[in-house]
């Protein structure tokens, strides 16, 4: 017969126990070189429109980004 529990684990032991993997993450947050701004790594900066020091959003869509 195989192992069996000695004792009811109780339901805060056992969401104890998962609430690590469950967890949410922060992303990943690098500054902009252009403008310094926090962005998403690999990301388009929404605020200045760049990407690997091309800009790549028209610059009418970055100037309602900034206000």
């Amino acid at each position: 017969m195989g192992a069996l529990p000695k004792r009811k684990i109780s339901r805060v032991r056992r969401d104890r126990r998962r609430a690590h993997y469950l967890r949410l993450k922060m992303p990943h947050m690098v500054p902009c070189p252009q403008c310094n701004t926090l962005r998403l790594a690999h990301h388009v900066c929404h605020y200045c429109g760049t990407y690997n020091d091309v800009q790549v959003l028209p610059e009418e869509k970055t100037a309602s980004a900034n206000e």
